[in-house]
């Protein structure tokens, strides 16, 4: 229940004024910091005002932020890894013989279906982009495609991840608070990750068919030459990334693998390619640059730690904001709002699927977008008896998939730092359009309905 009886139209208000604030953010080119504090400050004050204790509002905040405590040590390890992973010459090293082995090949069609493969033994989208996915956007450069299409194609495969891989923290999440096992969803997705997969597959190889033939060999070539000159190459360096891939296959956590993946390549920055602890140590805080007078000084580059700092803030400030925001109610009437009166299956999933992207939107992150739909409509799925395994499919094709095609989205705010790319990519994520619209067309047929 919302304390004092906060009227519906100050409810509304408290979202739209979030809302505006990162609009207003994105319109004028700031930092999203910016939106996220005037918005906890103001939300305050709002709710002190209307008879919340100051301490009763900060402890919700604080339960908030430690329940997320490992998110920060993951984003200061993307940061190092990123850095890392460039000094040691693992991503040269990857860009070096993917130049050598794709090109010819539909680049976009191919690298879907490796990012896709790869996030699947991996379990998480982020982790995704940020070793491998960093590793293919530096080929795809090089041969010439836009870097917008490209981080869009990689982040459609990346989010495979969250969706459907067993080792997955959001899809146990879904599978946990929906009651349901793997095995029984993986069936029940299928239905609509088949026809999501087959219609981005067949439009990345459609926009892959007009880079094609763009590719330089003389440019690649010379690329080539740049990474054998400034690192040194070997297939060997190629063994980290599988390692890395097969220790997420076999359920080591990825914040493990991560920290593995990091520690070896500081061992082959110093060993092999010959930097000083003080260099690495530079390179993890400050990020990494090479300078060898070719375009190769604009595809080796990341922001190290330092570059994260930003988005540490921002996350910090989101998952406060939610804290609030669930804390005071307001999502609470929101819900009983929306479903107050449902008259058939179609309608259940149909809001489902727009309950479970709005939390995911209001709250920058995914797990409010599983939790609450999942806990509040798992009696009303049983009324009208609807398989459970369809309540955790349609918050995964919602809530779950449309993380990155919010710029405020704790996803997106990584992919953006990661990748160098703020928002120009979301128009490529053709993955994270295609989910929810197949969903609503298999629920209007009242498949499995």
């Amino acid at each position: 229940m919302i304390k004092n009886s906060l009227r519906p139209f100050e409810i509304y208000g408290v979202i739209i004024f979030f809302v505006l604030s990162i609009i207003f953010c994105i319109s004028v080119d700031i930092s999203m910091a910016y939106g996220f504090i005037v918005s906890l400050v103001a939300y305050t004050l709002f709710f002190i005002k209307k008879g919340f204790k100051w301490k009763d509002l900060f402890f919700m905040m604080l339960k908030g932020l430690r329940e997320c405590k490992i998110l920060y040590v993951l984003i200061l390890l993307i940061g190092a890894t990123v850095s890392i992973w460039l000094s040691s010459g693992i991503v040269p090293s990857m860009i070096y013989y993917g130049f050598k082995y794709m090109a010819g090949t539909n680049f976009l069609f191919a690298a879907f279906l490796l990012i896709s493969f790869s996030a699947v033994f991996m379990g998480t989208a982020v982790g995704t982009v940020s070793t491998i996915g960093v590793a293919v956007l530096g080929i795809g450069l090089g041969f010439g495609i836009p870097s917008n299409v490209l981080i869009g194609m990689i982040v459609s495969g990346a989010f495979i991840a969250d969706k459907i891989s067993p080792i997955s923290g959001l899809l146990n999440l879904t599978l946990s608070t929906t009651n349901t096992r793997y095995k029984n969803v993986l069936k029940s997705m299928s239905v609509t990750l088949i026809p999501t997969f087959i219609i981005t597959s067949v439009i990345y190889y459609l926009l892959g068919t007009r880079f094609a033939g763009n590719i330089d060999l003389s440019s690649i070539n010379s690329l080539q030459t740049s990474i054998a000159n400034s690192f040194y190459v070997s297939s060997y360096l190629l063994s980290v990334p599988v390692i890395m891939v097969l220790m997420s296959a076999f359920g080591v956590k990825i914040i493990y693998s991560i920290l593995v993946s990091l520690f070896v390549g500081i061992l082959i920055s110093s060993l092999v390619q010959g930097f000083s602890i003080v260099q690495i140590i530079d390179f993890i805080i400050f990020g990494f640059k090479i300078n060898t007078g070719s375009s190769l000084d604009r595809i080796l580059i990341s922001g190290g730690v330092i570059s994260m700092i930003e988005v540490l803030i921002i996350v910090i400030g989101a998952i406060s904001l939610s804290s609030i925001i669930e804390g005071t109610g307001v999502i609470d009437f929101f819900i009983d709002k929306f479903f107050k009166r449902i008259e058939s299956k179609r309608e259940l999933v149909l809001k489902t699927g727009l309950v479970s992207s709005i939390l995911t939107t209001i709250t920058c992150d995914q797990t409010m977008g599983i939790v609450l739909p999942s806990r509040i409509l798992f009696h009303e799925y049983e009324k009208l008896k609807i398989k459970k395994e369809i309540l955790a499919r349609t918050i995964s094709d919602t809530g779950t998939i449309i993380a990155p095609l919010m710029p405020w989205n704790v996803n997106a705010l990584l992919i953006a730092i990661v990748t160098g790319s703020s928002k120009g990519y979301i128009p490529f994520a053709v993955l994270c359009y295609i989910a929810p619209l197949v969903t609503i067309l298999v629920s209007y047929l009242d498949f499995e309905l």
